[in-house]
Protein backbone atom coordinates (compact mmCIF):
# COMPACT_ATOMS: atom_id res chain seq x y z
CA UNK A 1 0.00 0.00 0.00
CA UNK A 2 2.68 2.31 0.65
CA UNK A 3 3.13 2.81 -3.25
CA UNK A 4 -0.27 4.14 -3.84
CA UNK A 5 -0.76 6.77 -0.98
CA UNK A 6 -2.49 9.38 -3.08
CA UNK A 7 -5.00 7.74 -5.55
CA UNK A 8 -7.06 9.89 -7.99
CA UNK A 9 -10.60 8.69 -9.18
CA UNK A 10 -11.66 9.69 -12.29
CA UNK A 11 -15.46 9.02 -13.78
CA UNK A 12 -17.49 9.17 -16.69
CA UNK A 13 -20.41 11.41 -16.61
CA UNK A 14 -24.14 11.33 -16.66
CA UNK A 15 -23.60 7.62 -15.00
CA UNK A 16 -25.67 6.09 -12.05
CA UNK A 17 -23.63 2.95 -12.22
CA UNK A 18 -20.41 4.70 -11.74
CA UNK A 19 -22.01 7.18 -9.15
CA UNK A 20 -22.45 4.02 -7.12
CA UNK A 21 -19.07 2.64 -7.92
CA UNK A 22 -17.27 6.19 -6.47
CA UNK A 23 -19.85 6.06 -3.42
CA UNK A 24 -18.23 2.13 -3.01
CA UNK A 25 -14.96 3.17 -3.92
CA UNK A 26 -13.97 6.25 -1.67
CA UNK A 27 -14.70 4.61 1.72
CA UNK A 28 -12.95 1.44 0.70
CA UNK A 29 -9.71 3.48 0.07
CA UNK A 30 -10.05 5.36 2.97
CA UNK A 31 -10.18 2.57 4.93
CA UNK A 32 -7.27 1.40 2.91
CA UNK A 33 -5.41 4.80 4.77
CA UNK A 34 -5.30 6.72 1.15
CA UNK A 35 -5.26 9.77 0.49
CA UNK A 36 -8.42 10.53 -2.22
CA UNK A 37 -8.10 12.78 -4.56
CA UNK A 38 -11.28 13.45 -6.87
CA UNK A 39 -11.67 14.80 -10.82
CA UNK A 40 -12.78 17.68 -10.75
CA UNK A 41 -15.22 16.79 -13.83
CA UNK A 42 -17.24 14.16 -11.39
CA UNK A 43 -16.70 16.14 -8.15
CA UNK A 44 -20.34 17.06 -7.61
CA UNK A 45 -21.19 13.25 -7.97
CA UNK A 46 -19.36 12.78 -4.85
CA UNK A 47 -19.67 15.73 -2.82
CA UNK A 48 -20.86 14.90 0.64
CA UNK A 49 -17.06 12.91 0.95
CA UNK A 50 -15.34 16.17 0.66
CA UNK A 51 -12.70 15.62 -1.14
CA UNK A 52 -9.65 17.09 -2.71
CA UNK A 53 -10.52 17.92 -6.23
CA UNK A 54 -7.93 18.37 -9.23
CA UNK A 55 -7.43 18.32 -12.84
CA UNK A 56 -6.03 15.47 -14.51
CA UNK A 57 -3.22 17.25 -15.02
CA UNK A 58 -2.32 18.07 -11.60
CA UNK A 59 -3.42 14.10 -10.70
CA UNK A 60 -0.50 13.27 -12.98
CA UNK A 61 1.84 15.38 -11.21
CA UNK A 62 0.72 14.54 -7.68
CA UNK A 63 -0.86 10.85 -7.66
CA UNK A 64 0.59 7.70 -7.31
CA UNK A 65 -2.37 6.14 -9.33
CA UNK A 66 -5.05 6.71 -10.91
CA UNK A 67 -8.37 4.68 -11.38
CA UNK A 68 -10.45 5.35 -14.01
CA UNK A 69 -14.44 4.10 -13.94
CA UNK A 70 -16.39 4.00 -16.62
CA UNK A 71 -16.03 2.61 -20.05
CA UNK A 72 -13.25 2.17 -21.97
CA UNK A 73 -13.87 5.81 -24.03
CA UNK A 74 -13.08 7.30 -20.61
CA UNK A 75 -10.10 5.47 -20.12
CA UNK A 76 -8.92 6.87 -23.30
CA UNK A 77 -9.42 10.23 -22.46
CA UNK A 78 -7.56 9.82 -19.12
CA UNK A 79 -5.04 8.31 -20.92
CA UNK A 80 -3.86 10.89 -23.40
CA UNK A 81 -3.77 13.23 -20.34
CA UNK A 82 -1.72 10.93 -17.71
CA UNK A 83 0.76 9.18 -20.19
CA UNK A 84 3.35 12.06 -20.09
CA UNK A 85 3.45 11.52 -16.39
CA UNK A 86 4.31 7.82 -15.81
CA UNK A 87 1.21 7.54 -13.61
CA UNK A 88 -0.09 3.99 -13.47
CA UNK A 89 -3.59 4.19 -14.44
CA UNK A 90 -6.17 1.40 -13.50
CA UNK A 91 -9.63 0.59 -15.31
CA UNK A 92 -13.03 -0.37 -13.35
CA UNK A 93 -15.35 -1.20 -16.12
CA UNK A 94 -18.31 0.64 -16.10
CA UNK A 95 -18.94 0.79 -20.37
CA UNK A 96 -19.88 -1.76 -23.13
CA UNK A 97 -16.98 -4.10 -24.18
CA UNK A 98 -14.00 -2.95 -21.18
CA UNK A 99 -11.07 -4.07 -23.70
CA UNK A 100 -8.97 -1.39 -21.07
CA UNK A 101 -11.28 -1.29 -18.08
CA UNK A 102 -11.02 -4.49 -17.06
CA UNK A 103 -12.15 -5.01 -13.19
CA UNK A 104 -16.25 -5.86 -13.52
CA UNK A 105 -18.52 -3.66 -10.91
CA UNK A 106 -18.98 -6.54 -8.42
CA UNK A 107 -15.44 -7.19 -7.92
CA UNK A 108 -13.73 -3.65 -7.53
CA UNK A 109 -13.14 -3.79 -3.80
CA UNK A 110 -11.33 -7.35 -4.01
CA UNK A 111 -9.44 -6.51 -6.98
CA UNK A 112 -8.41 -3.21 -5.74
CA UNK A 113 -7.26 -4.39 -2.55
CA UNK A 114 -5.05 -7.09 -4.54
CA UNK A 115 -3.60 -4.02 -6.15
CA UNK A 116 -2.65 -2.45 -3.38
CA UNK A 117 -1.46 -4.75 -1.97
CA UNK A 118 1.32 -5.64 -4.80
CA UNK A 119 -0.65 -8.00 -6.43
CA UNK A 120 -0.48 -6.87 -10.22
CA UNK A 121 0.70 -6.80 -13.30
CA UNK A 122 1.67 -3.63 -15.25
CA UNK A 123 1.89 -3.08 -19.21
CA UNK A 124 3.27 -0.07 -21.37
CA UNK A 125 1.09 1.11 -23.77
CA UNK A 126 2.65 3.58 -26.51
CA UNK A 127 0.49 5.94 -28.00
CA UNK A 128 0.88 7.78 -31.15
CA UNK A 129 0.42 11.40 -31.71
CA UNK A 130 -0.77 13.16 -35.38
CA UNK A 131 0.15 16.50 -36.92
CA UNK A 132 -1.56 18.07 -39.40
CA UNK A 133 0.44 20.91 -41.86
CA UNK A 134 -0.80 23.47 -43.97
CA UNK A 135 1.78 24.77 -46.34
CA UNK A 136 4.38 24.49 -44.21
CA UNK A 137 2.61 25.70 -41.15
CA UNK A 138 1.54 23.58 -37.94
CA UNK A 139 -2.91 23.72 -38.27
CA UNK A 140 -3.80 21.54 -35.80
CA UNK A 141 -2.31 18.07 -33.54
CA UNK A 142 -3.75 15.51 -31.84
CA UNK A 143 -2.73 12.12 -29.62
CA UNK A 144 -4.35 8.67 -29.50
CA UNK A 145 -4.34 5.60 -28.02
CA UNK A 146 -6.04 3.25 -29.90
CA UNK A 147 -6.15 5.18 -33.72
CA UNK A 148 -5.76 8.32 -35.87
CA UNK A 149 -8.49 7.98 -38.38
CA UNK A 150 -8.90 9.74 -41.50
CA UNK A 151 -12.29 10.39 -42.71
CA UNK A 152 -14.57 12.16 -44.58
CA UNK A 153 -16.48 13.84 -42.11
CA UNK A 154 -20.09 14.73 -43.60
CA UNK A 155 -19.03 14.22 -46.86
CA UNK A 156 -19.91 10.54 -48.13
CA UNK A 157 -16.97 10.84 -50.50
CA UNK A 158 -14.18 9.03 -51.66
CA UNK A 159 -10.54 10.59 -50.49
CA UNK A 160 -7.86 10.94 -52.01
CA UNK A 161 -4.33 10.56 -50.88
CA UNK A 162 -0.82 9.55 -50.89
CA UNK A 163 0.65 7.20 -47.76
CA UNK A 164 4.61 7.56 -47.17
CA UNK A 165 6.73 4.82 -44.53
CA UNK A 166 9.40 6.61 -43.34
CA UNK A 167 9.89 8.55 -46.44
CA UNK A 168 8.99 5.47 -49.10
CA UNK A 169 5.94 6.18 -51.06
CA UNK A 170 3.27 3.17 -50.36
CA UNK A 171 0.57 4.22 -52.99
CA UNK A 172 -2.25 6.55 -53.83
CA UNK A 173 -5.58 5.68 -52.63
CA UNK A 174 -9.13 6.31 -52.95
CA UNK A 175 -11.25 5.15 -50.36
CA UNK A 176 -13.41 6.59 -47.51
CA UNK A 177 -10.24 7.14 -45.22
CA UNK A 178 -7.34 5.00 -43.26
CA UNK A 179 -7.26 3.67 -39.81
CA UNK A 180 -3.84 4.24 -38.16
CA UNK A 181 -4.10 1.54 -35.13
CA UNK A 182 -1.62 0.57 -32.42
CA UNK A 183 -2.25 -2.98 -30.47
CA UNK A 184 -4.45 -1.11 -27.95
CA UNK A 185 -6.61 -0.38 -30.72
CA UNK A 186 -6.28 -3.11 -32.95
CA UNK A 187 -9.84 -4.32 -31.24
CA UNK A 188 -11.92 -1.32 -31.66
CA UNK A 189 -12.62 0.84 -35.31
CA UNK A 190 -9.69 -1.31 -36.79
CA UNK A 191 -11.24 -4.61 -36.20
CA UNK A 192 -14.92 -3.18 -37.47
CA UNK A 193 -13.14 -2.83 -40.47
CA UNK A 194 -11.14 -5.83 -40.83
CA UNK A 195 -7.96 -5.23 -39.61
CA UNK A 196 -6.20 -8.16 -37.77
CA UNK A 197 -5.94 -8.43 -33.03
CA UNK A 198 -2.71 -7.21 -32.42
CA UNK A 199 -1.38 -8.62 -29.28
CA UNK A 200 -0.76 -5.55 -26.76
CA UNK A 201 2.75 -6.32 -26.37
CA UNK A 202 3.72 -6.28 -30.50
CA UNK A 203 5.76 -2.88 -31.11
CA UNK A 204 3.37 -2.28 -34.00
CA UNK A 205 1.02 -0.12 -35.93
CA UNK A 206 -1.51 -1.77 -38.54
CA UNK A 207 -3.15 0.51 -41.47
CA UNK A 208 -6.56 -0.11 -42.68
CA UNK A 209 -8.34 1.08 -45.55
CA UNK A 210 -11.46 1.93 -45.20
CA UNK A 211 -13.60 1.05 -48.12
CA UNK A 212 -10.68 1.13 -50.76
CA UNK A 213 -12.14 1.50 -54.31
CA UNK A 214 -9.73 -1.23 -55.63
CA UNK A 215 -10.09 -4.49 -53.80
CA UNK A 216 -6.32 -5.34 -54.05
CA UNK A 217 -5.89 -2.72 -51.01
CA UNK A 218 -5.57 -4.84 -47.77
CA UNK A 219 -4.67 -3.61 -43.79
CA UNK A 220 -0.64 -3.54 -43.80
CA UNK A 221 0.95 -4.04 -40.73
CA UNK A 222 4.55 -2.06 -39.91
CA UNK A 223 6.61 -1.55 -37.62
CA UNK A 224 5.69 0.83 -34.52
CA UNK A 225 8.60 3.20 -34.85
CA UNK A 226 8.16 4.14 -38.19
CA UNK A 227 7.18 7.85 -39.69
CA UNK A 228 3.89 8.19 -41.14
CA UNK A 229 2.89 10.63 -43.72
CA UNK A 230 -0.32 11.34 -45.53
CA UNK A 231 -0.71 13.93 -48.15
CA UNK A 232 -4.31 14.85 -48.98
CA UNK A 233 -4.44 15.21 -52.90
CA UNK A 234 -5.28 18.60 -53.98
CA UNK A 235 -7.69 17.23 -56.71
CA UNK A 236 -10.02 16.27 -53.06
CA UNK A 237 -13.37 18.72 -53.32
CA UNK A 238 -14.15 17.72 -49.75
CA UNK A 239 -12.40 18.61 -46.74
CA UNK A 240 -11.24 15.40 -44.82
CA UNK A 241 -11.26 15.12 -41.25
CA UNK A 242 -8.07 13.09 -38.59
CA UNK A 243 -9.57 12.27 -35.54
CA UNK A 244 -8.08 10.41 -32.32
CA UNK A 245 -9.42 8.10 -30.16
CA UNK A 246 -12.79 9.35 -31.81
CA UNK A 247 -12.95 12.25 -29.18
CA UNK A 248 -10.44 14.88 -30.72
CA UNK A 249 -10.57 16.12 -34.80
CA UNK A 250 -8.86 18.00 -37.18
CA UNK A 251 -10.36 19.47 -39.84
CA UNK A 252 -7.87 18.93 -42.80
CA UNK A 253 -7.99 21.01 -46.66
CA UNK A 254 -6.88 19.47 -50.27
CA UNK A 255 -2.94 19.46 -49.88
CA UNK A 256 -2.54 19.06 -46.04
CA UNK A 257 0.18 17.06 -44.95
CA UNK A 258 -0.34 14.76 -41.76
CA UNK A 259 2.28 12.98 -39.87
CA UNK A 260 1.61 10.30 -37.47
CA UNK A 261 4.28 8.17 -35.04
CA UNK A 262 4.90 7.11 -31.73
CA UNK A 263 4.84 9.63 -28.77
CA UNK A 264 7.45 9.37 -26.50
CA UNK A 265 6.27 8.81 -23.15
CA UNK A 266 4.04 5.47 -22.71
CA UNK A 267 0.80 4.89 -20.75
CA UNK A 268 1.09 2.38 -18.09
CA UNK A 269 -1.81 0.61 -17.74
CA UNK A 270 -2.24 -1.62 -14.25
CA UNK A 271 -4.08 -5.32 -14.53
CA UNK A 272 -5.63 -7.56 -11.96
CA UNK A 273 -3.40 -10.95 -11.78
CA UNK A 274 -6.35 -12.30 -13.43
CA UNK A 275 -6.08 -10.59 -15.92
CA UNK A 276 -5.84 -12.44 -19.62
CA UNK A 277 -5.46 -10.64 -22.75
CA UNK A 278 -7.15 -14.09 -24.42
CA UNK A 279 -9.84 -14.66 -21.97
CA UNK A 280 -10.52 -10.85 -22.97
CA UNK A 281 -10.97 -11.43 -26.38
CA UNK A 282 -13.39 -14.49 -26.10
CA UNK A 283 -15.62 -12.82 -23.62
CA UNK A 284 -15.73 -9.46 -25.12
CA UNK A 285 -16.32 -10.92 -28.69
CA UNK A 286 -17.42 -13.96 -28.06
CA UNK A 287 -15.00 -16.74 -29.38
CA UNK A 288 -15.85 -19.74 -28.42
CA UNK A 289 -15.02 -21.71 -25.49
CA UNK A 290 -13.34 -25.27 -25.14
CA UNK A 291 -15.56 -28.35 -25.90
CA UNK A 292 -16.95 -29.70 -22.15
CA UNK A 293 -16.93 -25.91 -20.41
Amino acid sequence: MDQFKNIGLVGRLGSSTVIQSLALLVPFLQEQGANVIIDTAVAELVSEFGLQKSTLKMMGESCDLVIVIGGDGTLLGAARELAPYKVPVLGVNRGNLGFLTDIKPGQICEKIAEVLNGRYTLENRFLIDAFVKRKGQPIGEGCALNDVILHPGKAARLIRFDLYIDGEFVYNQRSDGLIIATPTGSTAYSLSGGGPIMHPKLDALVLVPMFPHTLSSRPIVVDGNVELKIVVDERNETYPNISCDGQTNIVCAPGDVITIRKKPQKLRLIHPLSYNFYETCRSKLGWSTKLGD
